[in-house]
């Protein structure tokens, strides 16, 4: 698909807003290829929770443009993905992209979004997701969603890309790593919600999107690359799982009431038992120990 080559004045404001934490080297790499992207008329906004590893001063030698929103203690993903928002919003962005600063976009991805942005149905567009180390295998496209469970529902993830997702489709469950959010979907249903630490942002916003009446789009023409989990330091470690385990809690606190328990709850505590299964076989004690203080933090502040 040719995107045509268009001036500025001709293109609505996307703000382009990336979050770090002591990832310097991930977020240089990640600004490099933000400030590759063609379409002519976006700005950046850098919110950083309180790194200690240099990040500062490199983006502000390497990428002066970037508006930099430094934060004293490390607030969280979606606390400082609405810092940035906001900062967007008040520069006149009609259009927000979040994007996880462990990642590369192909220069063309806001084109392809914007292509199908103006529609006002439209809540959220996201592009296809390839590992950052597999560059022709499937992250994420997005999935369906479990209306029993309201778990993700068909997800295809880890396979080569054939050309087996090339068409704009509609997706109900969508990830938080980049997505292309309309200024007409924030004045109706807000921000994020802060509760959510790290983790279930994204399935809380799919939800919140789609109970909103707006629809959510997959963009197989825009790609960008994962380096997945970065900012938790990996999967399965204690880190990650704390969070995860904590957020999860939350989420299904937030959105599941009445009889709907006598389906979530069973679900959700054979997902436990399988977790600490697995990390007893593998003998990882204390990521089964963090995991557990998330699950149970989690009933405590929910």
């Amino acid at each position: 698909m040719m995107i045509p080559v268009k001036n500025e004045s001709d293109c609505l404001m996307v703000s382009v807003v990336v979050i770090t934490w002591n990832q310097r080297e991930d977020t240089l790499e990640c600004l490099e290829s933000v400030f590759r992207i063609t379409y002519p008329n976006f700005c950046v906004v850098l919110v950083d929770n309180a790194s200690t590893d240099g990040t500062r001063e490199a983006v502000a030698a390497q990428f002066p443009q970037v508006e930099y929103v430094a934060n004293p203690t490390n607030r969280g993903f979606s606390a400082a993905v609405n810092q940035g928002m906001k900062r967007g919003l008040e520069r006149g962005a009609e259009y927000l992209f979040l994007l996880n600063n462990d990642t590369i976009v192909d220069p063309a991805v806001l084109d392809h979004l914007m292509a199908h942005a103006t529609d006002e149905s439209v809540g959220m567009l996201v592009p296809k997701i390839y590992y950052y180390s597999h560059p022709n295998v499937i992250w994420s496209v997005g999935a369906g969603l479990n209306v029993w469970t309201l778990e993700k529902d068909g997800e295809v993830r880890g396979c080569v890309d054939e050309g087996q997702w090339e068409t704009v489709v509609e997706r109900e469950h969508v990830t938080a790593c980049a997505v292309l959010l309309p200024r007409r979907l924030t004045d109706k249903i807000g921000l994020l919600d802060e509760r959510f630490f790290y983790y279930y942002d994204d399935a809380d916003l799919s939800l919140r999107v789609r109970e909103a009446g707006f629809r959510t789009l997959l963009v197989p023409q825009a790609k960008i690359w994962h380096k997945v989990a970065q900012a938790s330091g990996g999967v399965d470690t204690p880190y990650e799982r704390y969070w995860m385990g904590r957020s999860s809690v939350l989420f299904f606190r937030k959105h599941v009431c009445g009889w709907r328990w006598l389906i979530i709850f069973p679900y959700r505590l054979g997902s436990a038992i399988k977790t600490t299964i697995r990390l007893t076989v593998r003998r990882k004690f204390n990521v089964l120990l963090a995991y557990w203080r998330g699950l149970l933090t989690g009933l405590a502040d929910s």
